[in-house]
């Protein structure tokens, strides 16, 4: 028999964790709930030159930002055994902190690369050349992308599989005319042309080769599929043998191609997007060398330029930062090597990290409160009148079957044979770190099955995931405070805030992607005749409720993008209410300054969303995030959950009312 657990402290000795200072009581919570529940964080939270968009993730991810200088500056002051991961922590970070350094080499780095390229005389030479630098590690974008990861017809197996590629932008930019778009493209084009002046070219060659960079990209662009496109799994996944993948896919040698990578003995293989597979074969036996070679240079150029000194990282942030996001100044140096070491060696990191600041109590409270959402899921899954037995039934059997992951892995990862050498450039080590993470990528994947125990976030990483494919949740450490998670607060708050992030991240097993894979992470329909297709008219109703909501007078949010994330916040809302209801049903929780704990729920969830935002990153995140924006997943979420009408005692007088048949009706 399953039971709720009680929580480690009676409700009256615990907070409320409710900040009143961080609301706006002058708005009714039926008017703007966001404003509301998060007005006051709002006022006392202005946007600081380096942000974009800063909000309570970015909170929490700061003050680790913080913790994790400490312990890489404390390991970068002592000596440290060459190899080991305290002199890599060290030496890199010390090698992103070196400006002097930086500005005195300026481009130099990357000229021997570009030079490389700039010999090449024909296709085939160049070709050649990129096999060579894939054996190298030299950064860059090419025509297709490659990886090699779970077959999702066969999840216990990795598979090698080739994506679209072969722009730099989002693929709106190239393939959209209003101004909007066209604006960000002028100065795209612009900042192409900078780049190439950095590192010598005249202007006329410099614009020439942004003519000819800018028409490859459009046209791979105009051959790839948008971001809705690409979220259907079976149409993006096209499985074969080498033999017939060599024979449609036919002009280019792609034995040695794979062959230098260490991809050998290839059996089959999944091409995602073919269209755009055969578009770059056809643009590499068409396009004149010269055109192809200016391409292949931006690749190299653009993927070193925050590692060639200040002033081409001032060209680098303009476009980048201020230009797309808004943002006013670049990030201090010591956040930047913080991002760096973070992204190299992100679990030798993470090891210190919870040794230092994740206690073993928050791990056990975390995984019960997880056990709790469990049981509410199951729930909300027999209460469902729409759905068949035997639909109920497979997903009882998925969601008794998910693979939880807390805090940290089991295993960590083995960093011996990286390289960081001090007397190299920041550049030069950044190509060995490439080299070591596609040999380490072959060592643990390339003809082996798939590791379930493998960690796709860092233990420090302020998120949380769902992996289809391995059927897993993923709670890393990072996210584990305050605003989402208080060992010192009673569970109105806690089932609200890190409930909803649970109950979100169990609701992607369910969502419209996640609801194709089974237990066991195959894709394959488990669902009875016509409760599938009840399930895709109810999930339309918060794909047509969110693309009607205006982000910006003349933009609107596009709500077959962000579906999947907001039906994760939808069961989330309804799985953690479920398990907060049930945690506090023998002993309910008291009135906490004139808050009832329903209404807690609700604007604990809502603070996790508190922030500000620049314009030019609500129309980026628009184009490119699948999450909705933060006041729509509190002002667009709660509108469609009736537990937050009698919460707040809600009216159809209210702005923010959705009249009940009009509300998603799914969980």
């Amino acid at each position: 028999m399953m039971t709720i657990a009680a929580s480690n402290l009676a409700g009256n000795a615990q907070t409320m964790g409710i900040k009143l200072e961080n609301m706006d009581t002058t708005v009714k919570p039926g008017t703007d709930f966001y404003q509301y529940a998060c007005g006051g964080w709002i006022k006392n939270n202005p946007l600081r030159p380096e942000f974009s968009r800063y909000g309570s993730f970015d909170v929490v991810a700061e003050e680790n930002q913080k913790r994790i200088r400490e312990i890489i500056e404390g390991l970068a002051s002592l000596p440290q055994e060459k190899g080991s991961l305290g002199q890599k922590i060290g030496d890199l970070y010390a090698l992103r902190m070196d400006s002097v350094r930086q500005n005195k080499d300026g481009v130099t780095p990357v000229m021997a690369d570009l030079k490389r390229v700039a010999a090449v005389k024909t296709t085939a030479e160049l070709i050649a050349l990129i096999n060579q630098m894939n054996t190298e590690g030299v950064a860059f974008g090419e025509l297709w992308g490659s990886y090699v990861g779970a077959d999702m017809m066969e999840s216990t197996q990795n598979l090698l599989e080739l994506s679209q590629g072969g722009y730099s932008l989002e693929r709106d930019y190239y393939v959209k005319d209003d101004e909007a778009h066209k604006k960000i493209l002028e100065a795209y084009k612009k900042h192409i042309v900078k780049m190439f002046q950095f590192v010598g070219e005249t202007p006329e060659a410099a614009q020439k080769k942004m003519e000819n960079i800018l028409a490859l990209e459009t046209r791979m662009a105009k051959a790839g599929r948008d971001k809705v496109a690409l979220r259907d799994p079976a149409s993006n996944y096209h499985k074969m043998s080498f033999a017939d993948f060599t024979k449609e896919y036919a002009g280019f040698d792609w034995k040695t191609y794979f062959d230098v990578q260490g991809l050998t003995e290839i059996d089959s293989l999944s091409v995602g997007q073919p269209e755009a597979v055969k578009e770059a074969l056809a643009v590499l036996k068409d396009t004149p060398v010269e055109v192809l070679k200016d391409w292949m240079q931006w690749q190299i150029l653009d993927s070193a330029g925050s590692m060639l000194g200040d002033t081409v990282y001032e060209e680098v942030f303009d476009f980048n930062g201020r230009i797309m996001t808004g943002a006013k100044e670049p990030r201090p140096r010591w956040k930047r090597s913080v991002s760096i070491v973070n992204s190299v060696l992100g679990e030798a990191v993470g090891q210190l990290y919870v040794e230092k600041y994740f206690p073993p109590a928050n791990k056990a409270r975390m995984e019960q409160l997880i056990k709790n959402l469990q049981i509410a899921l199951g729930q909300r899954i027999d209460a469902q009148e729409w759905m068949s037995e035997s639909t109920k039934k497979a997903a009882h059997e998925k969601l008794d079957s998910f693979y939880v992951k807390v805090g940290y892995p089991n295993k960590w990862r083995d960093y011996s044979k990286m390289n960081i050498d001090p007397a190299k450039t920041l550049y030069e080590n950044m190509k060995e770190v490439s080299k070591w993470s596609h040999a380490d990528m072959l060592s643990r994947k390339w003809k082996k099955p798939v590791d379930r125990d493998e960690w796709y976030m860092d233990p420090q990483t302020v998120n949380a995931y769902y992996n289809p494919t391995t059927n897993e949740i993923c709670f890393p450490a990072g996210i584990l405070q305050y605003p989402f998670f208080d060992m010192e607060a009673d569970d109105a708050f806690n089932y609200g805030a890190i409930g909803v992030v649970i109950g979100h991240e169990m609701s992607h097993g369910f969502d419209d992607q996640g609801r194709q894979f089974d237990k066991d992470g195959n894709f394959r329909d488990w669902w009875a005749d016509g409760d599938g297709d009840q399930y895709k008219e109810r999930a339309q109703v918060i794909k047509d409720f969110f693309s009607a909501i205006k982000v910006l007078p003349d933009l609107n949010a596009n709500g077959d993008l962000c579906c999947g994330e907001n039906l994760g916040d939808h069961g989330g809302l309804k799985f953690a209410y479920t398990a907060f209801k049930n945690a506090t049903k023998e002993k309910p929780l008291p009135v906490k300054n004139g808050f009832t704990p329903e209404q807690r729920f609700f604007l604990a969830y809502a603070g996790v969303w508190a922030g500000n935002i620049t314009e030019e990153a609500i129309r980026n995140l628009t184009t490119s995030d699948p999450h909705s924006l933060a006041r729509w997943r509190v002002n667009g979420a709660l509108p469609l959950v009736d537990a937050w009408y009698e919460a707040f005692g809600i009216t159809e007088k209210d702005p923010l009312f959705v009249p009940e048949e009009k509300r998603v009706k799914i969980w």
